[in-house]
């Protein structure tokens, strides 16, 4: 077994460091067995001391990595207050988390962690007519959201995190986001709070001093004068402690000045927040500037127009197609209205007023989804930057820097240059209106020398900021990432304050200690340190990471777009929408895989149990490859880590049974015993035991083999076409055109659903193409002269005859038996060399397959020449009669549509052809995102029915079942098609059987 990262956590590049006060207390280490022991006996909720639960919550979406010892998920109040009881008597830190998206590191820690989001999540109560809500501080934001929305309200700050982040997190952050240019930052919105303070003080601030502990008022009362003039003057300042807050002409408001205070001075239980009236229509408009310095410098001249929102992006964060106006960056500028005309007038003055060099007014809600959307991925994007930007791994640490918005643009064009004079790269974005700035830069953070850099770089960053009159944090608190350099910004006499502060509060410096003050160094803890230096020994080839499984692992880094629970148009993740459980996440496998490679709190290697489990939910429906803003691709992982855990050992049996398949239906087929095999498993008792061997779920039944395959009829069809042609008649082929395509048989339409292939075959000859099948045997030509050249002919041609089947390896990638895979497919290139040196599109039908083959074919066999120009080839079946029938008409269906884009469709192929297709065909409709929840082998395998069942319900069954009578229920992937019957009673199709039906009516008509 390949040795997996054995150095243990460490601090930086290997040195423990010294621990904070108050992460031990001065104390011998806590015995982890007596803590959890203690803490089981004194609270309701969940106590999770096992090695799953560590590893999910060693880090957040900083660069920082800390080892707790433990997580809770109190039930309440009385649970949070019973959990400070037990670690203050054990000396133990207590760190809150939220949603685990901070930039900072301070939702990162050595003790126990508090989990909020399981139970503590509730909208307590919403009062329209005051505008305010009651919130617990587990709450996800967009779940606010939508409690508000029927009252025309909603809460302001709308991070781009809104669909994970939590009300907590936001509080402890202060967190923003684009609209706080009209609505402000947490703080401004924040009405009172309920705590508890490390000694379980319940607590409940608000203005005039309500709330405050002992010793806090006369501490401050007698700084007034540092208070007043110590603090910078800009909209974006979140870092150190707001005791401005305190003042009495700003109320001494004790709720807002804990806003930003990072889980360092009390833990929130409840939280009082503000509503806003939501404008009933809204406009984007998106302004085009030549470079990012020219839309910072016309941001600030925009704010007295009374903008929600001004966004700033450049091009190198942007895919292509993204359909935003000619332009090297842009400001999405959104304004609202009472009604569609006051918005989009509103709009079309600031396009008046701005000095543009192109510029799109957006109207449209869904239109103005797809662009924000593009806004909201940039902070993934940033972090795997685009290859026309140069490529390469960027992090944050200096995410979110502001300065007053009328030197924004200045400090851009300095900050440019501090990048270039230290050979770094970064793209900057963000609340430009705001002054706000995020970027990711290429840190190198793995050697000595680059860690020194990234710390050189971040004292000089920090001046310059500080030169500009701005904040180090701007919206994601300070944390271990910036707060080592708060006395830059403050001076050392009020960061001596903020430690005054945090000791009333918290005097034994229990809560998340070596945040915000007292702050451990910022390049401590950093989370890459304990990875294995040398690249780790993997079958896959890792293109988009050179060839670094460590680096793929690298490209989470937490932002947790996986952990929406609300599903939409994409797919990923739907496990962890089915189960609510972070180890069933993309983000929550990858931190796994991480520290399986750390080789510290998981310890087991490739062996390990624990990212087994963690795995064993993961669909592979490859909706991360696509919907992770940096590509995460998890089902490549899981194949990896399956051929690995399993290598020299036996196997589930489901990976035998389905991992095998095309080896079981093809021996079915070449014995003719299809009819047999349905008999044999249509007596129950026959079934169940197949299903026990098989390690098929119980409540599955077995699909039914093809009596005919589709190879069987296309060969007899060949052979009657032949026969035709002799006879001088037409043949089947005679209309088919000078285009010609290979149709791929692949397994399911092969064995389990031949129609699909004939239907396919009916609709692109209609279509003028000539269709042909792969070839089933390579002929081995015999040397000639030399004994090296060959030739086409000669003895021993015969002999080397190699017979064989195409496959694109699917269901033994999908068990990780990667050695077959590649075996499979290098037999696969051997066979296809004809049609490879011929340059015709491959069809495939099957969604999976096809995506197998673009994907894993060229990663697995990325020795291989061939294996890219096949996965160039293939074409799904709209595709190809788009790009090689160009001129040819559907029929005509004229009938509404219901069903589900494959997974893997929406994840690899794109199915913008097979839109236009259905549009063609008047089809008319849009299908369902999610996952159907087979998945390929994963809905038969036993233990996952209800999984699989539950994610068919998230979107597909409920679709279906709501349908028009007369809708075509559309299902291009056998997965699909079989879950829809076994579901829903529902007959699903491929389009291609659609439109054959309807050449067929169209032909009985004439």
């Amino acid at each position: 077994m390949t040795e997996l990262g054995r150095q243990g956590g460490t601090d930086g590049l290997g040195g423990r460091g010294a621990r904070s006060p108050g992460e031990r207390g001065g104390r011998p280490p806590a015995d982890p067995g007596e803590l959890r022991a203690a803490l089981a006996a004194a609270v309701r909720g969940e106590v999770a001391f096992g090695a799953t639960a560590r590893a999910l919550h060693t880090m957040d979406a900083s660069n920082y990595r800390r080892v707790p010892l433990g997580v809770v998920s109190p039930r309440d109040a009385d649970d949070v207050a019973a959990v400070l009881s037990v670690c203050r008597a054990h000396g133990v830190p207590v760190v809150p988390r939220g949603g685990g998206t901070s930039i900072a590191g301070q939702a990162t820690g050595t003790g126990v962690v508090l989990d909020f989001t399981r139970h503590m999540n509730r909208l307590l109560s919403l009062d329209p007519g005051a505008r305010t809500a009651v919130v617990q501080p587990g709450l996800v934001l967009d779940r606010l959201q939508e409690a508000a929305a029927p009252h025309g309200l909603r809460f302001g700050p709308d991070p781009s995190t809104h669909s994970r982040c939590t009300l907590g997190g936001m509080i402890g952050n202060n967190a923003c986001g684009s609209h706080s240019v009209a609505w402000g930052t947490t703080a401004d919105n924040v009405r009172g709070l309920s705590v508890l303070t490390a000694r379980g003080e319940a607590l409940r601030p608000g203005r005039d001093w309500a709330g405050a502990p002992d010793g806090l008022r006369p501490l401050l009362e007698g700084e007034s004068a540092r208070l007043r003039t110590g603090f910078p003057d800009l909209p974006r300042r979140i870092s150190g402690y707001a005791l401005d807050a305190l003042l009495p002409e700003r109320g001494a408001d004790v709720a807002r000045s804990l806003c930003g205070s990072e889980g360092t001075l009390a833990v929130l239980t409840e939280a009082i927040v503000g509503l806003v009236e939501a404008p009933r229509a809204r406009a984007l408009a998106v302004l085009a500037y030549p470079d990012e310095s020219a839309a910072a410098e016309a941001a600030a001249g925009l704010l007295p127009y009374g903008p929600l929102t001004v966004e700033g992006m450049a091009a190198d964060l942007v895919r292509s197609e993204a359909g935003l106006p000619r332009g090297g960056a842009w400001l999405f500028v959104e304004t609202g209205g009472a009604d569609p005309g006051e918005a989009r007038a509103r709009a079309d003055a600031i396009v008046r007023a701005a000095d543009v060099l192109d510029a799109l007014v957006v109207t449209d809600p869904a239109g103005q989804r797809a662009l924000w959307r593009i806004r909201e991925d940039a902070s993934g994007t940033a972090t795997r930057m685009p290859e026309a930007a140069g490529g390469g791994e960027a992090w944050p640490g200096w995410e979110d820097c502001a300065v007053p918005p009328a030197r924004l643009g200045a400090y851009l064009r300095d900050f440019r240059g501090l990048l270039t004079a230290h050979g770094l790269r970064g793209t900057p974005y963000g609340h430009f209106g705001d002054g706000c700035i995020h970027v990711r830069i290429d840190f190198d953070l793995i050697t000595t020398a680059g860690v020194g850099r990234f710390r050189r770089f971040s004292e000089e960053l920090a001046e310059l900021v500080v030169s500009h009159g701005g904040s180090l944090s701007g919206e994601h608190g300070d944390g271990q990432a910036r707060a080592e350099l708060l006395p830059k910004m403050y001076g050392n006499g009020m960061v001596a304050l903020f430690e005054r502060v945090k000791s009333v509060w918290d005097p034994d410096g229990s809560l998340n200690p070596g945040m915000l003050v007292r702050p451990r160094p910022l390049d401590g803890n950093l989370r890459f340190a304990p990875l294995p230096r040398e690249p780790v020994d993997v079958v896959f080839g890792y293109p988009a990471d050179g060839g670094d499984f460590a680096a793929a692992v690298r490209r989470c880094v937490g932002v947790a777009k996986c952990r929406t629970a609300q599903p939409g148009p994409g797919v990923m993740c739907p496990s962890y929408r089915v189960t609510g459980e972070e180890e069933h996440s993309t983000r929550g496998r990858a931190r796994l895989l991480h520290e399986m490679l750390a080789g510290e709190v998981v310890t087991d290697g490739w062996r390990s149990a624990e990212v087994r489990d963690a795995l064993d939910l993961c669909l592979s429906c490859k909706g991360c490859r696509t919907d992770c803003p940096v590509g995460v691709d998890m089902a490549t992982y899981k194949a990896e880590f399956l051929h690995h855990h399993y290598a020299g050992r036996r196997r589930p049996a489901a990976h035998y049974a389905m991992g095998w398949l095309p080896r079981w239906l093809d021996l079915v087929a070449r014995t003719r015993s299809a009819r047999l095999v349905n008999s044999l498993t249509s007596v129950a008792p026959l079934a169940a035991l197949a299903r026990r061997l098989g390690g098929i779920a119980p409540e599955r039944p077995i699909p039914r083999v093809a009596v005919e395959p589709f190879g069987r009829w296309w060969s007899r069809r060949v052979r009657r076409s032949l026969r035709d042609l002799r006879r001088g008649g037409p043949g089947p082929f005679a209309a088919a055109g000078r285009d010609t395509v290979v149709l791929w048989p692949d397994t399911f339409t092969e064995h389990l659903s031949p129609s699909v292939g004939r239907a396919a075959v009916r609709v692109m000859e209609s279509a003028g193409l000539t269709v042909l099948a792969p070839p089933r045997a390579r002929l081995k030509p015999a040397p000639v002269g030399d004994g090296v050249t060959r030739g086409p002919l000669g003895p021993g041609t015969l002999a080397g005859l190699r017979r064989g089947r195409v496959c694109c390896g699917l269901t033994y990638v999908s068990t990780g038996q990667l050695d077959r895979a590649r075996a499979v497919l290098s037999r696969t290139l051997d066979l296809m060399e004809p049609v490879l040196d011929s340059g015709l599109p491959v069809v495939v039908l099957e969604p999976g397959c096809a995506a197998a083959l673009r994907t894993d074919l060229p990663e697995l066999l990325h020795d291989d020449p061939r294996a890219p120009r096949l996965a160039a080839a293939v074409v799904t079946f709209a595709q190809a009669l788009e790009r090689h029938a160009p001129h040819w008409a559907p029929p005509r269906v004229d009938r509404p549509v219901v069903g589900q884009t494959h997974c893997h469709q929406h994840a690899v192929l794109g199915d913008a052809a097979e839109r236009r297709l259905r549009e063609a065909a008047g089809l008319t409709g849009s299908l369902a995102g999610g996952c159907c929840g087979l998945a390929g082998n994963f809905g038969f395998e036993k233990g996952h029915y209800e999984v699989s069942a539950a994610c068919a319900e998230e979107q597909l069954l409920p679709a279906v079942r709501s349908a028009p009578e007369d809708a075509v229920v559309l299902a291009d992937g056998f997965s699909c098609r079989t879950q829809l019957d076994q579901l829903a009673g529902r007959t699903g199709r491929h389009l291609a059987e659609v439109l054959a039906e309807a050449l067929d009516a169209g032909r009985a008509g004439r």
